[in-house]
């Protein structure tokens, strides 16, 4: 009875004994977090310091190589779920040139690290050579998927595009739209053999002023535009020239698949390839399926043959072809659409020249890319 009565081994001891274990039970999930916290605190900082650490070998490597790349105020952010890189201004700068972008932001999770995610204000400035372009826009996103070797996809998504370049010839160029986008992709098929990797590229609502003097008309430009670009493994991000020329030595070529411009009641489909030269010119041959543009093949024949000769020549080539607005219809084609596509003689690039139906276009010159 003493022993019971004093707590040591009695029913009183055990119950000290279970409420201390139940006290204990509340406190264990709230350790077992702050455990959980600090591992996770730990990995994250980590993990930070091995990305900045990689960033700036990255950059060291490309500086060697003779280009400078500089993220003006960087910062590493976005714990605890994420990496979270901000530039005020991303420059790069080379022998060929150098470009400037405004404030953005490059994300990763922590869980999904090949996904990278990333954002900027703008505006892009960019020098080469003679060349000189400015580009704006509301809004700018994209993705990067990258794989042990290279990558599975790139998308960007651009809303109210504007660009200019100035020192273009023969004239500045200007062109500014409603929505962008671009997506690139390794060819499931050809990317093992041959470097092979697809493009689309979208831009709705454009407004082209340079495309307005020479089809006369001023209507907003859809356009679509499906491409494979071989051998594009080969090239980096060193001078346009040197890539260029590693491109054109692996022979590399852009293959179109599908392109489509709607200005208008005027429409065009091409597909072809195109490749460089000894002389580094684009080379090769477009197939043509047009609607509409009697009055762009009068303009451009009437610049050999003189205007009023021209004019005529070009309608009566437009009515054969059944490119007129009113040409008779071969074949149905859907509601609202207009005239159905008819097919052209090819535009073939030939020693520096734009070839259609055999002649070349007066005063049109492709001159080299480098």
């Amino acid at each position: 009875m003493t022993q019971g009565m004093d707590g040591r081994n009695g029913p009183a001891s055990d119950i000290a004994r279970t409420r201390r274990r139940g006290r204990l039970g509340l406190f264990l999930p709230y350790v077992a977090l702050a455990i959980l916290v600090a591992a996770w605190s730990g990995a994250w900082f980590w993990i930070r310091g091995k990305t900045e650490h990689e960033l700036d070998a990255w950059m060291a490597r490309e500086a060697a190589a003779g280009r400078t790349w500089a993220c003006q105020d960087r910062s590493l952010t976005g714990y605890p779920f994420r990496i979270e890189l901000r530039c005020i201004a991303l420059t790069l700068t080379r022998s060929d040139g150098s470009f400037r972008l405004g404030p953005t932001t490059v994300v990763a999770q922590i869980y999904q690290p090949r996904l990278v995610l990333f954002e900027s204000q703008g505006p892009f400035h960019a020098e080469q050579g003679a060349l000189t372009g400015d580009a704006s826009w509301s809004a700018l996103q994209g993705s990067f998927h990258s794989a042990s070797e290279g990558f599975t996809r790139l998308s960007l998504v651009v809303d109210v595009p504007k660009v200019s370049v100035a020192g273009a010839e023969p004239q500045p160029i200007t062109v500014q739209g409603k929505h962008l986008e671009l997506h690139a992709r390794p060819s499931p098929a050809r990317y093992e053999t041959d470097g092979a990797v697809e493009v689309n590229l979208q831009l709705a609502q454009a407004a082209i002023p340079n495309l307005d003097a020479v089809t006369g008309s001023a209507a907003p430009v859809d356009a679509s535009l499906d491409t494979t670009i071989t051998r594009a493994t080969v090239i980096g991000t060193g001078a346009v020239p040197r890539e260029l020329e590693k491109w054109w030595q692996a022979g590399g070529m852009l293959e179109i698949g599908a392109l489509s411009l709607a200005k208008g009641d005027q429409r065009i489909q091409a597909r072809g390839q195109v490749a460089l030269d000894e002389a580094h010119r684009p080379t090769g041959q477009i197939d043509l399926r047009a609607a509409g543009v009697d009055a762009l093949i009068g303009s451009v024949v009437g610049q050999r043959f003189g205007s009023e000769k021209g004019a005529l020549v070009g309608q009566l080539v437009g009515g054969l072809l059944g490119l007129g607005r009113g040409a008779p219809r071969a074949e149905e084609a859907p509601a609202g659409s207009g005239p159905p596509l008819k097919p052209l003689p090819p535009l073939k690039l030939v020693n520096g020249q734009v070839l259609f139906s055999g002649f070349p276009i007066p005063n049109v010159r492709v001159p080299p890319l480098y």
